[in-house]
């Protein structure tokens, strides 16, 4: 065959291609970009769920006041009649205006999200949502700490269904059992387990090794409460994670490892030099899904917390029903997709999966 019939053929085979991709195209349109394009513009509005209102083009104000920070110094109270600051007498420390005094209200009232000291001064952070930057440090927390656990311990899982073993099959069978477990039902499974009583499974057992009294309201004291979800989540997902690992484990070729025991490599040169470097790929995948789905969480946080902790997706829900304020909720929503967006870019920048 001649060169020209050649690429002839190839030309052909790749307009073919295209014709075939079409109706995927067209489906990939219609449920996706089209809604996404529509939760954009409602980003932008001022749309009402479920009302009749005439909708309003409103520009980036929901982004705006969803993201608004403030740092004010706040002074040390005066009296009036001494002139001198005035020192609390339990403390004998100097107290400070009202942070609200201190904050803006216009063109949103801002809301005290933070205090500190910084040199020998006092300061407060405001927030116009401060709902919203408490979900987002949830989120964010939330997904760090979830992600980071999970790839860790399905690292170490798979490595250990990866060999070879008696009952490895039972084992593989055994482990996706809490991934199995539907999100709902597993929050109420633990929920049960924390109960701030001795009817609960932790504090039984804390109560019985002398941890803690009993008592301790592991889903109403908020340093518990993140760390009760991540558990929840960890154990949950831990599974997903090393079915993944496992997957791009097994890719690997036997004859490495038998070439690099020729070399005199131990165990821990091997996972160095050959298993973490072709699980970059695999990784990245795992990572990226994950990832995903901790940034969008909901039903952990709406079955466990409800309104007393939001994540994102969370708070998202409550704008939209609660607050039917569909274009703050459309807002909320494309910041979750930005950084979903921008951690992927980061995972493959990180592990250089585009130069694989």
């Amino acid at each position: 065959m001649s060169r020209n019939n050649s690429s002839d053929l190839a030309k052909e085979e790749q307009r073919l291609a295209y014709k075939l991709l079409i109706p995927a195209f067209l489906i990939l349109i219609i449920i996706a970009i089209y809604p996404l394009g529509q939760v954009f513009y409602s980003s932008f509005t001022d749309r009402e769920f479920a009302s009749s209102k005439e909708t309003s083009f409103i520009g980036l104000q929901n982004y705006d006041k969803l993201l608004s920070l403030t740092i004010k110094k706040l002074p040390a109270e005066i009296d009036e009649e001494t002139g001198q600051k005035i020192i609390n007498p339990d403390t004998g420390k100097v107290e400070y205006e009202n942070p609200i005094r201190v904050l803006p209200r216009k063109p949103y009232l801002y809301r005290p999200l933070q205090e500190f000291n910084l040199f020998g001064n006092r300061y407060v952070i405001g927030s116009a949502d401060t709902d919203f930057i408490k979900s987002l440090y949830n989120t964010l927390v939330f997904t760090i700490v979830s992600v980071l656990l999970e790839t860790i311990l399905g690292l170490g899982i798979a490595l250990v269904v990866n060999s070879e073993f008696k009952g490895r099959g039972m084992m593989r069978a055994v482990m996706l059992v809490p991934w199995a477990v539907i999100t709902v039902v597993s929050a109420r499974m633990w929920e049960w387990m924390f109960e701030p009583s001795r009817i609960g499974l932790f504090n039984m057992l804390f109560e019985k090794i002398g941890l803690t009294e009993g008592n301790t309201a592991f889903l109403s004291m908020s340093e518990y409460q993140l760390p009760s979800l991540i558990a929840v989540d960890v154990w949950k997902t831990t599974p997903f994670m090393a079915l993944l690992i496992l997957a791009g484990l097994q890719l690997i070729p036997n004859e490495l490892y038998e070439a690099a025991e020729v070399d005199g490599a131990n165990k821990v040169k091997q996972f160095f030099n050959i298993t973490l470097p072709l699980l970059k790929p695999s990784l990245a995948v795992a990572l990226i899904f994950r990832t995903l789905d901790a940034l969008r969480v909901f039903d952990v946080f709406q079955v466990m917390l409800a309104q007393k902790r939001y994540s994102m997706a969370s708070y998202n829900y409550f704008q939209l029903i609660s607050g039917r304020n569909m274009g703050m909720a459309s807002a909320i929503g494309v910041i979750i997709f930005i950084l979903i967006f921008v951690f992927a870019l980061l995972y493959i920048k990180v592990l250089g999966v585009e130069t694989e």
